[in-house]
């Protein structure tokens, strides 16, 4: 996928301008203005305030969430000089927004992704034995993260009532219906491939899915491409692109081409890997996603490790121990150690994901001894990270080895599949990932990179553009308008701004490693509810 064949023909760009991407995060929202080289012009950031009503459940107001985006994007446009060409949305993805069509308003706070209340219906539904349809169909696992259970907890104990009027959506798609004046109800592809709705084989809303949740289908947005015109702010400026903020990191990342990957160390972490337009078999411990579908109808699939606390466990060191008063302390004060002493920390505060997918999982910090002070468990937080990554990266290797060997299923190419003869991911398989991409906010940390580095046993290179979510939104966005001629353009303006290599050897590595796995075996499977 070296280029996109519908969207590579122009010879220069046909438009000139910013572009915005509103990037609806987690805690908060940002608007993040490029021009037509890629190059950072204006960004703006509001956070908005999180709700805990019971242990386990996280909540977002979704009118906070709007007057975040109103804010944020107000601001940037005063900052600009030159016309805005589009506008690109990113958001936090799995995160469940119901409104009323008719009035606009919300019909109950979001309930984010983080949020795991509905841990007993998704171990039911596994009862019944219907994981194996959910993974065929979506990619996914049945886990609280994504959006059916928690759509269908709205309609049945949220009092939620699933009439004509309701309307569902990812934040993309509220964020959306709010820019268009309640015209324009629809997601993408990489946002639907995260609710457990959708067949990202066909392509489509599942009629059987649907039933399992008991989630009407006229609640559902459009699926319309990632890139490509959805519609018109009231003042005239198209809302042009859309992607899930992963595959947008990806996408920014200029990850193009199959076997490429990226790490975005934020709240969690995120690894995805470009496994090119073939859809491939559900594989154990990873998830199958859309990564996006561009307007001529060419598509790009990724396989994905999510790691729920990562960056989070930088912040239990300051809010709940008091160990660092800010974030940006933990990476000096865990090189005043040179390693931890043997202490681990498993930062399952919600739960383990890829690819362990153990929502019972809690948190623990292992091997204490007497001698263990700030800087271990500091030092320990940031291992921490790296290896997490490096299960995920490892699983994902194991499917580079295996996938060439295995022939393919046979689905047809409407169907997701290949008719080319070739065997899954043929051009990524053969050899482990060469490097990894990192972007997001914990990636500024020298000694997390170079820990992740030792891990990978391979290297790690940080983009010079940290806001890669978004600007991988604006990307789409500018492309379905014209302002870039194609992903050859974008992939000739990703610059790196450090690259970190192994500094132990893989021995060493690997000693650690498997203290890590002693030390997550005793932390799974602890909570009874």
């Amino acid at each position: 996928m070296a280029g996109t064949p519908g969207l590579r023909g122009r010879e220069r760009p046909q438009r000139s301008g910013n572009v915005v991407a509103i990037d609806a995060g987690t805690t908060g929202v940002r608007a993040f203005a490029v021009d037509d080289t890629g190059a950072p012009r204006a960004i703006a950031y509001r956070e908005f305030p999180q709700h805990f009503p019971r242990p386990g459940w996280v909540e977002h107001d979704p009118d906070d969430i709007w007057a975040a985006v109103e804010a944020t994007l107000a601001e940037v446009r005063g900052r600009l000089d030159g016309p805005i060409a589009a506008i690109g949305i990113t958001d936090q993805r799995e995160t469940v927004v119901v409104w009323d069509r008719r009035t606009g308003r919300p019909r109950h706070r979001a309930i984010v992704w983080q949020d795991r209340r509905t841990a007993a219906r998704c171990d039911a539904l596994r009862n019944e034995g219907r994981l194996d349809l959910v993974r065929q169909q979506t990619g996914l696992v049945l886990d609280p993260y994504f959006s059916a259970t928690k759509l269908e907890w709205l309609l049945t104990e949220g009092g939620v009532e699933p009439d004509a009027d309701l309307a569902f959506g990812t934040v993309d798609s509220w964020v959306l219906w709010n820019l268009t004046g309640g015209r324009v109800h629809a997601t993408d592809p990489s946002n639907a491939s995260r609710t457990l709705l959708y067949d990202i084989r066909r392509r489509r809303w599942s009629e059987e899915l649907c039933d399992l949740f008991g989630v009407p289908a006229s609640c559902l947005p459009e699926v319309a491409p990632s890139s490509g015109r959805f519609g018109m702010t009231e003042d005239g400026i198209p809302v042009a692109g859309i992607a899930g903020d992963q595959q947008a990191a990806l996408f920014g990342q200029a990850c193009f081409e199959p076997g490429m990957a990226k790490n975005t160390y934020g709240t969690g972490s995120f690894v995805l890997m470009n496994v090119g337009p073939d859809c491939p078999d559900p594989v154990e411990g990873l998830l199958t996603t859309m990564g996006w579908e561009l307007a001529d109808g060419s598509v790009a699939y990724a396989l994905e490790g999510a790691i729920f606390v990562t960056g989070a466990a930088v912040q239990w060191l300051r809010d709940g121990l008091g160990i660092i008063e800010d974030a940006a302390e933990v990476e000096a004060l865990a090189a005043t150690v040179t390693d931890t002493e043997g202490v681990y920390v498993v930062p399952a505060f919600t739960g383990l994901g890829s690819p362990w997918w153990d929502p019972y999982a809690r948190g623990a910090v292992m091997g204490l001894t007497r001698g263990v002070g700030r800087g271990h468990l500091a030092r320990a937080v940031l291992e921490s990270m790296a290896y997490q990554t490096r299960d995920v990266v490892d699983a994902m290797n194991e499917v580079l080895r295996a996938q060439l060997a295995t022939p393919r299923s046979g689905l047809s190419a409407a169907e997701g599949g290949t008719t080319s003869g070739r065997r899954p991911m043929e051009a990524a398989a053969g050899r482990e990932i060469s490097a990894l991409r990192a972007d997001g906010g914990a990636s500024a940390n020298d000694l997390l990179l170079q820990l992740q580095a030792d891990q990978l046993q391979a290297p790690v290179v940080r983009s010079a553009v940290q806001e890669t979510t978004a600007l991988g939104a604006a990307y789409l966005a500018g492309l379905a308008e014209g302002v870039w001629s194609g992903t050859d353009e974008v992939s000739r303006q990703w610059r790196a701004a450090a690259e970190f290599t192994p500094q132990v050897p893989a021995s060493v590595a690997d000693s650690r490693h498997a203290g890590w796995g002693r030390a997550v075996e005793r932390a799974r499977g602890w909570a009874t509810i």
